[in-house]
Parts: structure tokens; C-alpha cells; sequence
């Protein structure tokens, strides 16, 4: 089960895909990217790929040990991503050589089920109602919104009493038969967060997301004093270290690892081990493709403090070409009243339609988030 060879394909929308063969002609498939930087990334995974090339594609341990810290330069979201995506196919690899998903190597499944959330809004949100509206139409039960477009330091009151008008016409139109997590997107300083988090509180919300950025961690301590509303954050954290002293600090109730950017399925998987042991739930981070999220259902399905997931269907970046294209089979993403169900096939559970991928590759893309300033002038988060 050796490594034989390493491809990388830039398809639409926003994505990067890792296909390793081994010697014996098993495949497996990986999703290395940082939103943005996915030239970067792919850059650091041919860096990587001298370490890989011969090497028993099995010895999954070992190899992310040599990968991480064979390095004296280690972390961040470049390496840890490249590293996370070639990690991903190295499982992918390991359970169709064994004929089990994932997660029957990671101890097994915990559910039958794990509940999924839509996104609605946009960047800049709006039509909020209507689109709610219509993602309960098409079975889900919870979804996620921005909280603003950009907002200052210290900003006009206007600006919060938008983002509770926002979720009021949710409420008003469905009441509590769907829950709403709202992301600050780490665009919102702790001055304004304050004042956003108390206006929301009464609207019961399933989570506010980053509502400061997380190296503002000592923050968030501050915040949740503020509130009773769960707090979420973890997204732009990486490997174990990275979620360390917001573990042990305080201050969030739910953290979000992207097993794209964390450090791979195993990786993932001891984070939310360090989480259970500080009573914290987990709903991994996953706006990205189809492989990202059949990693993160192969995490879900052995986690018993993940509690849902997010997911990138239909989501406002994936205008023209969407996570279902790329497989052979979409029913595996199939969403029953809010959930999906328990994935069976081998390894990550999709197979990819490797035809397609090659054809998009050619097309390829050159996402960046956009670059937002105040009104000022001053540069804004994103």
C-alpha cells in the first residue's frame, strides 16, 4: 500500500481536491485549501509530497508526526491545511483497503444520525424571511446567517438594530420551528459585540458564531458574561495547540474545527476529545466541497459532543458549481427532516466523479474574499 502518486485539481467554486494512488491502485481523496490560498496550499503539499511518495500509505500516525514536526516551521493555516488534506486521503485509503468508513477505525459510530444546518443571507444578509422560509420548506430545521456587512469599532446603533430586524422577521415568520445561529464572522470588535450579543439575546439563538476574531480569545471570556447565548468559535484555530487556551480560558461553549484546516480527520477527532473534557460541544466548520464533508460526517458519526453540522449546499458561494456535481452519487448527502443519516460505503463514504473533477480543473478558479472598508476608508473584517 504504498504511495505511488499525488494530483491536485483547482475546481470551481472556491475548492482544491488531493488524489493519492498508491502502488496497488487504491485511491483516496483529500480537500487541502484555505479559502483564497488554494495555489498556497497546494504549493506546501508538493513541498510535502518527497515525504509521502513511497511511503506506506497506512501509517497515518507517523506520517502526519513527520509532516508536522519533521518541520521547524509548523501551524498556521497553510501547512496545516496541506497537511490536513493529504491526511484526509490517507484515511480515505486505509478504510477501503479494510472495507469500513472511517469511523469504524476511529471506535465506532455513536449516532445513526447528525442534524445538518443551511446557510441563508449572503454576506451582506437580507431576504432573510423568504429564504428561511424556504430552506424549512425543503426540510431543515436550523440554519446560519450573518450578522452584519461591515461594522467599525465603535458603529452606528442602526447597524444592530438591522441585525435584529433581521432575525425578527424569522421569528415572525416561523417562529421557534427553526433554530438560528448568527456569525459575527469575526467583523465585529468587542465593543459593538457587546451590544450586539444583548440586543439578540432574546431571540434564543442555537449559537453566536466568532463574535470577535479568535486570537481575541482572552475576550471571549468577557463576552460570555454578557449573555447566555452559546457562544461558538474555532474555525481559524489550528491542530490541537491551536485550541489549547481557549479550551482552558473559557469563554466559548461550542467549538467549530475545520478538519480541512485543524489538521485532518484524526487531529480533528483528538480536539473534540480535549473539548468533552471541558463540557463543550462541537459543530465542525465545513462551508467547503463534498470531500470536506464527508470528512466531517466521518468525524460527526464518532463524536458524541458533535451536536450538527454545517454544510455547503446551495450556499452563496458556490454560485455555477456546487459540492453535489462532483459525485457519482448524491443520495449519499441525502438530508432527511434536518438530518443525514449515518454514511456505510468504504473510507470517506462518496466516490468522485474523477471525470468531472479533471474537467473543472481545466476551468479552475481564482476566489479571494472580498477586501471591505468603513465608510471612513478604513479597512474592515471580512
Amino acid at each position: 500500500m504504498k504511495i505511488k502518486e499525488m494530483e491536485l485539481f483547482k475546481v470551481p467554486p472556491r475548492w482544491l481536491f488531493l488524489k493519492i494512488t498508491t502502488e496497488s491502485g487504491l485511491v483516496g481523496w483529500g480537500e487541502p485549501v484555505v479559502e483564497g490560498k488554494a495555489d498556497s496550499v497546494a504549493a506546501a503539499v508538493k513541498e510535502m509530497e518527497d515525504y509521502l511518495i513511497g511511503r506506506n500509505a497506512g501509517d497515518i500516525e507517523d506520517i502526519w508526526q513527520v509532516l508536522y514536526r519533521g518541520a521547524f516551521y509548523r501551524g498556521g493555516p497553510i501547512l496545516s491545511s496541506a497537511i490536513s488534506g493529504i491526511e484526509q486521503a490517507l484515511w480515505d485509503i486505509k478504510g477501503k483497503a479494510l472495507n469500513v468508513p472511517v469511523y469504524e477505525l476511529l471506535g465506532g459510530a455513536v449516532r445513526d444520525k447528525i442534524r445538518v444546518y443551511s446557510w441563508i443571507g449572503g454576506d451582506r444578509p437580507s431576504n432573510v424571511a423568504e429564504a428561511a422560509q424556504e430552506k424549512f420548506d425543503q426540510g431543515f430545521t436550523a440554519i446560519k446567517m450573518n450578522a452584519t456587512g461591515e461594522m467599525g469599532w465603535i458603529d452606528s446603533f442602526s447597524k444592530v438594530t438591522e441585525a435584529v430586524e433581521r432575525v425578527q422577521a424569522i421569528r415572525d415568520k416561523l417562529g421557534y420551528k427553526m433554530d438560528i445561529a448568527v456569525d459575527f464572522h469575526g467583523r465585529i470588535h468587542k465593543g459593538m459585540a457587546k451590544v450586539l450579543m444583548k440586543e439578540l439575546e432574546p431571540f434564543k439563538l442555537m449559537f453566536v458564531e466568532e463574535p470577535v476574531l479568535t486570537e481575541n480569545e482572552e475576550a471571549f471570556v468577557e463576552l460570555q458574561r454578557h449573555t447566555t447565548t452559546p457562544i461558538a468559535t474555532g474555525e481559524r484555530n489550528y491542530t490541537r495547540w491551536g485550541f489549547k487556551t481557549i479550551l482552558t480560558r473559557g469563554g466559548v461553549d461550542i467549538i467549530q474545527p475545520d478538519p480541512s484546516h485543524a489538521g485532518g480527520i484524526l487531529e480533528t477527532r483528538k480536539i473534540a476529545a480535549m473539548a468533552e473534557a471541558y463540557d463543550i460541544a462541537v459543530a465542525l466548520h465545513c462551508p467547503l466541497g463534498p470531500i470536506a464533508l464527508a470528512t466531517c460526517l466521518q468525524i460527526d458519526f464518532c463524536t458524541p459532543n458533535a451536536f450538527i453540522q454545517e454544510q455547503s449546499l446551495g450556499i452563496h458561494y458556490n454560485q455555477g458549481s456546487d459540492l453535489l456535481d462532483y459525485l457519482e452519487d448524491s443520495t449519499v448527502f441525502k438530508y432527511d427532516n434536518g438530518y443525514v443519516l449515518k454514511p456505510t460505503e468504504p473510507g470517506l463514504g462518496i466516490t468522485i466523479n474523477e471525470e468531472h473533477v479533471r474537467r473543472m480543473a481545466e476551468v479552475g478558479h481564482q476566489w479571494k474574499n472580498p477586501v471591505w472598508r468603513d465608510e471612513d476608508g478604513v479597512v474592515a473584517e471580512w
